[in-house]
């Protein structure tokens, strides 16, 4: 599926109400930090220097079309520390590991950045956006400069989080990325949240069950949510996933695809523990899931039977 053209911002677009965010000191802070990163790599580097080097770069591969197949899409995350769990995966290395999901029949990787709590970094992702497979840049991204920095990294990708940005951020960063030829997985918590992606247009929308400024998993937001989603989009279910029969559950929401971390980075074969998810997202038929228009053995555990296609998306 080819990709939309790429638009030019515009400063003539209809007045709306302008939402702000609703901070949490944890989420404030990781913003601030954000901020900081970016004055300090553009005092290395200019927005227009790493622009025009960026631009020289082949883009990355589609996440929109690595997602759209039929059946579950695994986007399995690299990740080597959260601001909930601590440390996860401490000794991780990045491209070992993308290079065990592509075995495992991941659609994509995505790649934390954010180099505080998370422990990762722009080299990361790099370094798995160079093994061929669709790189999902995930950071509290905050400054166009950030979108530029993904697309010089060889990113298919970034994300949005709804939660961390005022209408205008929103905006001007989905155009950002749009003009430099990143697909945009745009994540929501809440309905009011659902209402914002939806206004801004977005293709890629995933549901967080984890609340990023309570830290609280709720199990039926996916559930929940996903009727409220347009028609059309890719819906992605995020967090509180590491089983096969959470796979099916996500399906039977209407999920096209599901992004797990902590199991995968866990797991003692992460190739081996991403197949079984693999194996129990194939499915023969699209769920029948409304829309508005406008249990098995935890990852990385012996099975005691093979997953089974399922005829639910």
């Amino acid at each position: 599926m080819d990709r939309p053209p790429r638009r030019t911002i515009t400063p003539s677009r209809p007045h709306r109400e302008r939402v702000e965010p609703e901070l949490s000191p944890y989420l404030d802070d990781l913003l601030d930090s954000a901020r900081a990163r970016v004055a300090a790599a553009a005092g290395r580097e200019s927005l227009a220097d790493l622009t025009a080097r960026a631009v020289e770069m082949a883009p990355g591969p589609s996440l929109y079309d690595a997602l759209a197949g039929p059946g579950i899409s695994v986007i399995a995350e690299a990740k080597r520390a959260s601001p909930s769990k601590g440390p996860i995966a401490p000794g991780l290395d990045a491209v070992a590991q993308a290079t065990a999901y592509r075995r495992g029949g991941a659609a994509a990787v995505s790649v934390l950045t954010e180099p505080t709590r998370f422990a990762g970094s722009l080299d990361d992702l790099a370094a798995v956006a160079a093994t061929g497979v669709p790189a999902l840049r995930k950071d509290f991204l905050v400054d166009p400069y950030q979108v530029w920095e993904a697309r010089a990294a060889g990113a298919a990708a970034i994300l949005l989080i709804v939660a961390a940005l005022d209408d205008h951020q929103l905006d001007l960063l989905h155009e950002e990325a749009r003009n430099a030829g990143l697909d945009v997985l745009v994540e929501v918590h809440d309905d009011v949240e659902v209402a914002r992606a939806t206004r801004l247009g977005a293709r890629i929308i995933g549901v967080n069950a984890r609340d990023l400024r309570t830290f609280e998993l709720d199990r039926q937001a996916f559930a929940r949510l996903r009727p409220d989603l347009p028609s059309g989009v890719l819906a992605v279910a995020e967090s509180g996933i590491s089983t096969s029969e959470e796979i099916r559950d996500a399906a039977a929401a209407g999920a096209d695809a599901v992004l797990v971390g902590e199991s995968l980075v866990r797991a003692a074969d992460p190739a081996a523990a991403l197949a079984a998810l693999v194996a129990a997202g194939a499915v023969t038929e699209p769920a029948d899931v409304p829309a508005n228009v406008p249990g098995d053995a935890p990852v990385g555990a012996p099975s005691p039977h093979p997953s089974t296609p399922n005829p639910i998306a």
